[in-house]
Protein backbone atom coordinates (compact mmCIF):
# COMPACT_ATOMS: atom_id res chain seq x y z
CA UNK A 1 0.00 0.00 0.00
CA UNK A 2 2.69 2.27 0.83
CA UNK A 3 4.68 1.70 -2.50
CA UNK A 4 1.61 2.25 -4.42
CA UNK A 5 1.21 5.78 -2.94
CA UNK A 6 4.53 6.75 -3.13
CA UNK A 7 4.41 5.76 -7.13
CA UNK A 8 1.57 7.95 -7.32
CA UNK A 9 3.24 10.71 -5.44
CA UNK A 10 6.56 10.30 -7.81
CA UNK A 11 4.27 10.12 -10.81
CA UNK A 12 2.52 13.34 -9.85
CA UNK A 13 5.76 15.21 -8.93
CA UNK A 14 7.00 14.10 -12.19
CA UNK A 15 4.40 15.29 -14.30
CA UNK A 16 4.33 18.67 -11.84
CA UNK A 17 8.06 19.04 -13.20
CA UNK A 18 7.63 17.99 -17.02
CA UNK A 19 4.67 20.26 -17.00
CA UNK A 20 6.65 23.30 -15.74
CA UNK A 21 9.58 22.69 -18.17
CA UNK A 22 7.29 23.28 -20.54
CA UNK A 23 5.49 26.12 -19.02
CA UNK A 24 7.80 29.74 -19.71
CA UNK A 25 6.36 32.36 -17.84
CA UNK A 26 6.42 35.47 -20.55
CA UNK A 27 8.91 38.34 -19.39
CA UNK A 28 9.40 42.07 -20.15
CA UNK A 29 12.53 44.54 -20.14
CA UNK A 30 12.05 47.88 -18.17
CA UNK A 31 14.35 50.46 -18.91
CA UNK A 32 15.63 52.42 -16.02
CA UNK A 33 15.77 56.15 -15.73
CA UNK A 34 19.16 55.80 -14.13
CA UNK A 35 20.20 53.93 -16.85
CA UNK A 36 21.92 52.04 -14.59
CA UNK A 37 25.01 55.11 -13.93
CA UNK A 38 24.03 55.67 -10.89
CA UNK A 39 24.94 52.21 -9.34
CA UNK A 40 28.82 50.96 -8.59
CA UNK A 41 29.98 48.16 -10.84
CA UNK A 42 29.41 45.60 -9.01
CA UNK A 43 25.65 46.08 -9.08
CA UNK A 44 22.81 43.74 -10.86
CA UNK A 45 21.19 46.86 -12.53
CA UNK A 46 24.74 48.49 -13.65
CA UNK A 47 22.87 47.56 -17.62
CA UNK A 48 19.98 50.52 -16.60
CA UNK A 49 17.37 47.09 -17.61
CA UNK A 50 15.53 45.12 -15.89
CA UNK A 51 13.50 42.10 -16.00
CA UNK A 52 10.39 41.90 -14.59
CA UNK A 53 7.97 38.60 -15.48
CA UNK A 54 3.58 39.26 -15.45
CA UNK A 55 1.80 38.79 -12.90
CA UNK A 56 0.02 35.09 -12.06
CA UNK A 57 -2.70 34.35 -9.31
CA UNK A 58 0.09 33.93 -7.19
CA UNK A 59 1.03 37.62 -6.80
CA UNK A 60 -3.18 38.58 -6.81
CA UNK A 61 -2.42 36.65 -3.47
CA UNK A 62 0.11 38.66 -2.48
CA UNK A 63 -2.22 41.87 -3.03
CA UNK A 64 -4.94 40.42 -0.58
CA UNK A 65 -2.38 39.64 1.96
CA UNK A 66 -4.02 41.21 4.96
CA UNK A 67 -0.45 40.87 7.37
CA UNK A 68 2.15 42.21 4.09
CA UNK A 69 -1.08 45.38 3.88
CA UNK A 70 -0.83 45.86 7.69
CA UNK A 71 2.88 46.02 7.83
CA UNK A 72 2.88 48.50 4.78
CA UNK A 73 4.78 46.05 2.22
CA UNK A 74 2.82 44.16 0.14
CA UNK A 75 4.28 46.51 -2.67
CA UNK A 76 7.66 45.12 -1.75
CA UNK A 77 6.52 41.86 -1.50
CA UNK A 78 4.97 42.03 -4.98
CA UNK A 79 8.23 43.19 -6.64
CA UNK A 80 10.60 40.57 -4.97
CA UNK A 81 8.02 38.46 -6.92
CA UNK A 82 7.57 40.25 -10.15
CA UNK A 83 11.58 40.87 -10.47
CA UNK A 84 13.18 38.10 -12.37
CA UNK A 85 16.97 40.12 -12.44
CA UNK A 86 19.56 37.75 -10.30
CA UNK A 87 20.71 38.79 -6.99
CA UNK A 88 19.21 42.12 -6.44
CA UNK A 89 18.21 43.72 -3.07
CA UNK A 90 15.31 45.81 -4.29
CA UNK A 91 16.10 48.00 -0.99
CA UNK A 92 19.75 49.01 -2.74
CA UNK A 93 17.72 50.74 -6.14
CA UNK A 94 16.25 54.19 -6.61
CA UNK A 95 13.60 55.57 -5.61
CA UNK A 96 13.06 56.78 -9.25
CA UNK A 97 14.20 53.75 -10.85
CA UNK A 98 11.51 51.42 -7.87
CA UNK A 99 8.73 54.01 -9.59
CA UNK A 100 9.52 52.79 -12.99
CA UNK A 101 9.37 48.93 -12.12
CA UNK A 102 6.00 49.35 -10.08
CA UNK A 103 4.61 51.28 -13.26
CA UNK A 104 5.53 48.92 -15.79
CA UNK A 105 4.51 45.47 -13.43
CA UNK A 106 1.34 47.37 -13.31
CA UNK A 107 0.93 47.94 -17.07
CA UNK A 108 1.54 44.13 -17.55
CA UNK A 109 -0.40 42.94 -15.07
CA UNK A 110 -3.63 45.27 -15.51
CA UNK A 111 -3.11 47.50 -18.62
CA UNK A 112 -2.20 50.40 -19.24
CA UNK A 113 -5.36 52.90 -17.74
CA UNK A 114 -5.56 54.18 -14.34
CA UNK A 115 -8.30 55.71 -12.45
CA UNK A 116 -8.22 57.56 -9.24
CA UNK A 117 -9.92 59.70 -6.84
CA UNK A 118 -7.67 62.91 -6.01
CA UNK A 119 -9.81 65.41 -3.82
CA UNK A 120 -13.13 63.84 -4.27
CA UNK A 121 -12.86 63.90 -7.94
CA UNK A 122 -12.48 61.01 -10.43
CA UNK A 123 -9.33 60.77 -12.83
CA UNK A 124 -7.94 58.64 -15.90
CA UNK A 125 -4.21 58.22 -16.99
CA UNK A 126 -2.59 56.12 -19.78
CA UNK A 127 0.40 54.60 -17.86
CA UNK A 128 2.14 54.12 -21.05
CA UNK A 129 2.47 57.62 -21.73
CA UNK A 130 4.60 58.71 -18.62
CA UNK A 131 7.88 59.41 -19.27
CA UNK A 132 11.13 58.50 -17.92
CA UNK A 133 13.00 61.47 -16.52
CA UNK A 134 16.41 59.89 -17.35
CA UNK A 135 19.87 60.96 -15.86
CA UNK A 136 22.36 63.17 -17.80
CA UNK A 137 25.22 61.18 -18.49
CA UNK A 138 27.17 64.47 -18.40
CA UNK A 139 26.37 65.42 -14.92
CA UNK A 140 28.40 62.19 -13.12
CA UNK A 141 32.01 63.11 -13.04
CA UNK A 142 32.99 60.33 -10.44
CA UNK A 143 31.83 56.80 -11.38
CA UNK A 144 28.33 56.99 -10.20
CA UNK A 145 28.46 60.18 -7.75
CA UNK A 146 27.50 63.59 -9.47
CA UNK A 147 29.33 67.04 -9.31
CA UNK A 148 28.33 70.07 -7.80
CA UNK A 149 29.79 73.72 -7.10
CA UNK A 150 28.11 75.43 -4.17
CA UNK A 151 27.30 78.86 -5.54
CA UNK A 152 28.15 80.69 -2.72
CA UNK A 153 30.98 79.21 -1.23
CA UNK A 154 32.44 77.70 -4.51
CA UNK A 155 33.43 74.65 -2.37
CA UNK A 156 33.14 71.59 -4.45
CA UNK A 157 30.97 68.38 -3.50
CA UNK A 158 29.90 65.05 -5.07
CA UNK A 159 26.80 63.37 -4.55
CA UNK A 160 25.08 60.04 -4.91
CA UNK A 161 21.41 59.23 -5.94
CA UNK A 162 20.07 58.08 -2.56
CA UNK A 163 18.82 54.04 -2.65
CA UNK A 164 15.76 52.95 -0.50
CA UNK A 165 18.33 51.88 1.68
CA UNK A 166 19.51 55.51 2.14
CA UNK A 167 15.58 56.63 2.46
CA UNK A 168 15.27 53.74 5.22
CA UNK A 169 18.13 54.85 7.33
CA UNK A 170 17.88 58.69 7.31
CA UNK A 171 13.84 58.33 8.40
CA UNK A 172 14.99 56.44 11.42
CA UNK A 173 17.86 58.64 12.18
CA UNK A 174 15.62 61.43 12.15
CA UNK A 175 13.26 59.74 14.49
CA UNK A 176 15.95 59.42 17.01
CA UNK A 177 16.29 62.96 16.45
CA UNK A 178 12.90 63.88 17.65
CA UNK A 179 12.37 61.87 20.09
CA UNK A 180 15.89 63.56 21.94
CA UNK A 181 13.34 66.87 20.35
CA UNK A 182 16.38 68.12 18.11
CA UNK A 183 15.05 68.72 14.49
CA UNK A 184 17.89 67.58 12.30
CA UNK A 185 16.11 66.61 9.35
CA UNK A 186 17.77 68.44 7.01
CA UNK A 187 21.25 67.55 8.02
CA UNK A 188 21.07 64.25 8.21
CA UNK A 189 20.07 63.87 4.45
CA UNK A 190 22.64 66.10 3.72
CA UNK A 191 25.21 63.82 5.19
CA UNK A 192 23.79 60.71 3.42
CA UNK A 193 23.58 62.31 0.07
CA UNK A 194 27.33 64.39 0.09
CA UNK A 195 29.66 61.61 -0.71
CA UNK A 196 32.99 64.37 -0.84
CA UNK A 197 33.78 67.92 -0.07
CA UNK A 198 36.87 69.43 -2.41
CA UNK A 199 37.74 65.90 -2.78
CA UNK A 200 38.21 64.64 1.54
CA UNK A 201 35.64 61.75 1.46
CA UNK A 202 35.56 60.84 4.67
CA UNK A 203 32.07 60.57 6.29
CA UNK A 204 33.17 62.22 9.30
CA UNK A 205 34.51 65.56 8.17
CA UNK A 206 31.47 65.31 5.71
CA UNK A 207 29.38 65.61 9.10
CA UNK A 208 31.39 68.43 10.17
CA UNK A 209 31.36 70.32 7.47
CA UNK A 210 27.58 70.00 6.71
CA UNK A 211 26.93 71.00 10.63
CA UNK A 212 29.51 73.58 10.30
CA UNK A 213 30.22 75.39 6.99
CA UNK A 214 27.45 74.59 4.95
CA UNK A 215 25.81 77.80 4.13
CA UNK A 216 22.02 77.87 4.05
CA UNK A 217 22.06 79.33 0.61
CA UNK A 218 23.94 76.66 -0.99
CA UNK A 219 21.74 73.81 1.17
CA UNK A 220 19.45 75.12 -0.57
CA UNK A 221 21.13 74.93 -4.31
CA UNK A 222 22.25 71.69 -3.26
CA UNK A 223 19.02 70.33 -2.76
CA UNK A 224 17.51 71.78 -5.91
CA UNK A 225 19.82 70.51 -8.11
CA UNK A 226 19.53 67.14 -6.44
CA UNK A 227 16.01 67.29 -7.45
CA UNK A 228 16.65 68.56 -10.93
CA UNK A 229 18.89 65.80 -12.20
CA UNK A 230 17.30 62.97 -10.16
CA UNK A 231 15.94 60.39 -12.49
CA UNK A 232 12.24 59.24 -12.01
CA UNK A 233 9.53 59.05 -13.56
CA UNK A 234 7.29 61.94 -14.53
CA UNK A 235 4.13 61.05 -12.67
CA UNK A 236 2.70 65.14 -12.42
CA UNK A 237 -0.93 65.38 -13.83
CA UNK A 238 -2.85 67.98 -13.82
CA UNK A 239 -5.54 68.42 -11.06
CA UNK A 240 -7.41 71.97 -11.14
CA UNK A 241 -4.62 73.39 -12.70
CA UNK A 242 -1.93 72.50 -10.32
CA UNK A 243 0.63 69.69 -11.28
CA UNK A 244 0.50 67.20 -8.42
CA UNK A 245 2.20 63.79 -8.33
CA UNK A 246 -0.24 60.83 -9.15
CA UNK A 247 -1.02 58.43 -5.95
CA UNK A 248 0.28 54.99 -6.13
CA UNK A 249 -1.95 53.17 -3.69
CA UNK A 250 -3.30 49.13 -2.96
CA UNK A 251 -5.56 49.68 -5.77
CA UNK A 252 -3.10 50.70 -8.65
CA UNK A 253 -2.40 47.25 -8.73
CA UNK A 254 -5.87 46.00 -8.21
CA UNK A 255 -8.48 48.58 -9.45
CA UNK A 256 -11.32 45.77 -8.15
CA UNK A 257 -10.45 47.21 -4.49
CA UNK A 258 -11.45 51.01 -5.19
Amino acid sequence: MRSSIFLIYLYQTLSYLKMSENLQFPTETVELPSKGLIYPEDHPLKSGKIEIKYMTAKEEDILTNSNYIDKGIVLDKLLESLVQTKDLDLTNISVGDKNAILIACRILGYGKDYEFTYNGEEYSIDLSTLDNKAIDEEVLSQGEFIKFTLPSTENEITFKILTEKDENQITKEAESLNKLKVNGSSTTRLKHLITSVNGDKDPSNIKTFVDTYLLASDARALREYVKEVTPNVDMKFNADNEMVDMPITLTFFWPELK
